[in-house]
């Protein structure tokens, strides 16, 4: 079993520490992890919390999911495993040399 919870459906004027201080009523919390936008630096509404053990995840995760954290209700699972394959796909046009304009059909 695990000790990191994904935390979604966070408010996105929820702070690293109220998220703290609502899951330390369960047990020790050893890191948050409040996702932010890279460019904006505003929160996307979701979390990853890490608590020292899992008694206190399991804990955790039984008694706030689906309650109510300002105004909205949270959706609470385990986190799953951070992939090794060393980042995501690439999207958009990333990487495209478009100096030789568009392409001949």
């Amino acid at each position: 079993m695990a000790k990191k919870l994904y935390v979604g459906n966070l408010s996105f004027q929820a702070t690293a520490d109220q998220v703290r201080e609502l899951f330390a009523s369960f047990g020790e919390v050893e890191n948050v992890n409040l996702v932010t936008d890279r460019y904006s630096g505003r929160s996307r509404g979701f979390a990853f919390v890490e608590m020292v053990s899992e008694e206190a995840a399991t804990k955790a995760r039984e008694a706030l999911s689906g309650k109510p954290f300002q105004e909205r209700n949270l959706t609470i699972d385990w986190a799953r495993p951070e992939s090794s394959s060393g980042g995501g796909a690439r999207r958009g046009g990333e990487g495209r040399d478009f100096s030789s304009g568009p392409r001949k059909t």
